[in-house]
């Protein structure tokens, strides 16, 4: 729930976000499809929006908290399964007993491991963090310490290439919820879009997951920034996602305006004057440098979840210089 006085404000705070900085040297417009589908259920991802380019190798991802975050003083975040049948999905045994693991710790972050009793794949990519190496492992989260205690900001699906990303939550909330999931790397057809990950290696040093993918190619995704207001990923991958197959994508759901993870898509068109910016369902796609998917208005389901960007595409896999500090 919103203070209504704050509704404008929030308006305002969406549209500064939109205005963005001036377009970075190199940056690159990709072909921006959706193939997103009605549904009745909510805990059905039926939005997709895929980035599409034979030349990005470099980019950034972006967790931001809504516009409308500073006025929420009710969040929802329970599972809505009317209108759900998921009898027919397939459903495989672990390969190991439910469990759970911690790879590694320090006092401001650490990361965990989890095995369930089942899962929707074959469970067969490999996690390696230093000398310990775990397979079948079906979700890893990123946890970081804040003011007053942890957050897990960060979770990978390494079965099927899932990531969900969020900020730390405002203090006035204490918690904010995950919505949108995204897919990084060549993306595959397999019942619904999926990434296939032979081996995830994780840095410490620099909070880098290195991906090795199982068509023969890598990348990876370093947290760049993490606070309460959003959270950076900087992705690289060693050579472009071609034939046509998307390198990046959003999956969320949307059933109606007051309940879904995602109903705006704003895109950042090259020679355009202006952000183009419309409902989700009925976008019918475009090329652009920057691409925003999110909310404008509360939803009944995950109400504080992030808004999600994907910007600053790039031929080169190598980082711009940092200006130098005076």
């Amino acid at each position: 729930m919103m203070f209504p006085r704050l509704r404008a404000a929030a308006f305002v705070a969406f549209l500064s976000c939109l205005a963005g900085p001036a377009l970075a040297a190199g940056d690159l417009a990709v072909e921006v499809k959706n193939e997103s589908e009605p549904v009745l259920c909510a805990e059905k991802d039926n939005v997709t929006i895929k980035a599409i380019s034979p030349e990005v190798r470099r980019f950034q991802i972006e967790a931001a908290h809504p516009a409308y975050i500073a006025g929420l003083v009710r969040d929802n975040w329970d599972a809505d399964w009317a209108n759900c049948d998921m009898k027919g999905d397939p459903s495989f045994a672990a390969p190991t007993p439910p469990r759970r693991i911690t790879f590694w710790e320090t006092t401001e972050y650490w990361l965990v491991g989890y095995t369930f009793p089942t899962f929707w794949r074959p469970a067969d990519t490999t996690f390696r963090v230093g000398d310990r190496v775990e397979k079948g492992l079906h979700l890893v989260q990123l946890w970081k310490l804040g003011k007053d205690k942890s957050y897990e900001v960060l979770v990978v699906y390494p079965q099927d290439g899932y990531w969900r990303a969020r900020p730390m939550p405002p203090q006035h909330l204490g918690f904010s919820s995950y919505g949108s999931s995204f897919l990084f790397g060549p993306i595959e057809q397999d019942g619904r879009p999926v990434v296939n990950i032979k081996e995830i290696d994780f840095d410490p040093k620099t909070l880098t997951f290195k991906l090795n993918f199982k068509d023969g190619s890598a990348g990876s995704l370093r947290l760049d920034s993490v606070d309460e207001n959003r959270m950076v990923l900087d992705a690289v991958l060693d050579k472009p996602v071609t034939g046509g197959k998307a390198f990046v994508a959003l999956r969320s759901m949307y059933v109606t305006e007051f309940n879904n993870d995602v109903a705006r898509i704003a895109v950042r068109e090259p020679g355009a004057k202006g952000w183009r910016e419309e409902k989700l369902m009925p976008f019918q796609g475009g090329n652009a440098t920057d691409i925003w998917m999110g909310r404008t208005t509360h939803s009944r389901h995950n109400t504080s979840s992030p808004d999600m960007v994907f910007r600053h595409f790039s031929a080169d896999p190598n980082p711009p210089p940092k200006p130098e500090k005076k």
